[in-house]
């Protein structure tokens, strides 16, 4: 319930199925008789998915011309692959000796916590303690990098993340003018907001309850009252979680009474996330809480009036975890090589470029990035950092679990009842945790 391009249609991934096998088969394939195969050192094969032009896509071009730079006698194998094409084959590919050096991988235990567990993945727990990259990113931050048997948050390090990503307020500073109303430093002014909103006839928040917003928010709304002990008893099953607890009580009847009041408009229960997005940039809603991988689309569309970034001011908890990570497969021939290239990643140059595309860099200060819109988004990253204030997201505890908190969500904005809806989260998680090994 993350990031919108991890998520593709069954039917678009059941097409690419076989195609995808035999694409990143062909290549390698091919590549059989370089000098890879003996592992010498002279060869670094490298694979990412990111979409070309791309703020990531254009550091990892970045960090692959100052490898090749630092590693002059070293010939670099770059292969771009689909998202699909790593999610499906991996578990074969890196199961053959056909397996790149390093790799770009989905973080998360079904995707890098499973390839761990199977012993595919390199344990970096050393390197990682050696080169100091632990000491670049929060706790929370890697967290996602991090398994013990298969499960995130564990001691051993199997993916190294070079960005963040979290969910955020998105403000249209032009219509707080307009009507006079103040931006919100702490909840209680936020929700002043709303009213001032509302009372002039404007539906104050974009929602979409047909796509991740809004178990988005009913997530933040439960953070809003959690404390560490209940992110780690939900997420990492440390303990038992009351679902009619104080938190996701006070989150299902906060949203049924901004519903109630037309902070959020019913009517949305129907739209998907980029229809959110559409009511922000047309300026029908002065408030959007999203995450930031809508930033560079809104810094792309909006050019009639401005807008700005903050934390949300209603919680020290916000949705998020350090991203995508890269991996160094158990076969790989060159893991050194791999380990230098991850190390340029992390370095101040290549954390910078990433910084100032717009996207969120693990490991860079916002005060030494100049544009100014990347500044404030990179600010709220690091003061959710500071705090371990980075708690995942809702669906990532149980196995198809993104379904169930889209169904919940759009019985609640239907008009369900709050102790129904929260039966409905309290089923499928309760079932898995008394199954789990």
């Amino acid at each position: 319930m993350n990031n919108p391009r991890t998520r593709t249609t069954l039917r678009r991934r059941s097409l690419l199925l076989a195609a995808s096998a035999l694409t990143l088969l062909a290549p390698l394939a091919a590549c059989g008789g370089s000098g890879t195969a003996e592992g010498d050192g002279k060869t670094l094969r490298l694979w990412h998915y990111e979409q070309e032009d791309g703020a990531l896509s254009k550091a990892w071009d970045a960090a692959i011309a100052e490898f090749k730079r630092t590693h002059p006698d070293v010939k670099v194998v770059f292969e771009r692959k689909t998202f699909e094409q790593i999610q499906q084959n991996a578990g074969m590919i890196l199961n053959s000796d056909k397996a790149p050096d390093v790799m770009e991988y989905n973080k998360g235990n079904a995707t890098t916590g499973l390839l761990a567990k199977q012993g595919l993945l390199t344990d970096l727990t050393p390197v990682v303690e050696e080169r100091g990259w632990d000491k670049k990113m929060s706790e929370s931050a890697s967290v996602t990098a991090r398994y013990d048997k298969g499960e995130m948050g564990g001691d051993k390090w199997y993916g190294i993340p070079n960005y963040g990503e979290f969910v955020l307020t998105y403000y249209n500073d032009d219509l707080f003018e307009k009507y006079d109303v103040d931006k919100p430093t702490d909840f209680k002014s936020f929700e002043a907001a709303l009213a001032k909103f509302k009372a002039a006839g404007i539906t104050p928040l974009a929602n979409a309850g047909n796509d991740h917003p809004a178990g988005h928010w009913l997530y933040l709304l439960a953070l809003s009252k959690a404390n560490d002990t209940w992110v780690d008893d939900y997420q990492l099953y440390a303990g038992k979680v009351d679902f009619h607890g104080p938190e996701m009580t006070y989150a299902v009847d906060k949203y049924q009474e901004w519903l109630d009041k037309g902070y959020f408009d019913k009517k949305d229960v129907g739209l998907k996330g980029s229809d959110m997005t559409e009511q922000f940039v047309s300026q029908k809603r002065p408030i959007m809480v999203g995450g930031n991988w809508w930033f560079g689309g809104l810094s792309t569309d909006i050019d009639t009036f401005e807008w700005s970034t903050a934390p949300y001011p209603g919680s020290e908890k916000t949705l998020g975890s350090g991203g995508n990570h890269w991996v160094i497969p158990t076969k790989a021939k060159n893991k050194e090589l791999a380990e230098d290239f991850i190390d340029i990643t992390m370095s101040d140059k290549i954390q910078k470029l990433i910084g100032e595309g717009g996207s969120v860099p693990i490991a860079a200060q916002a005060n030494t990035i100049t544009n100014p819109k990347a500044k404030e988004l990179i600010t709220a990253f690091d003061s959710y950092q500071s705090i371990n204030g980075l708690a995942f997201y809702p669906d990532w505890p149980v196995p198809g679990y993104y379904d169930t908190w889209l169904g919940a969500t759009q019985n609640l904005m239907n008009g369900g009842k709050p102790d129904t809806v929260l039966d409905e989260l309290a089923a499928p998680y309760e079932k898995y945790v008394s199954t789990r090994s």
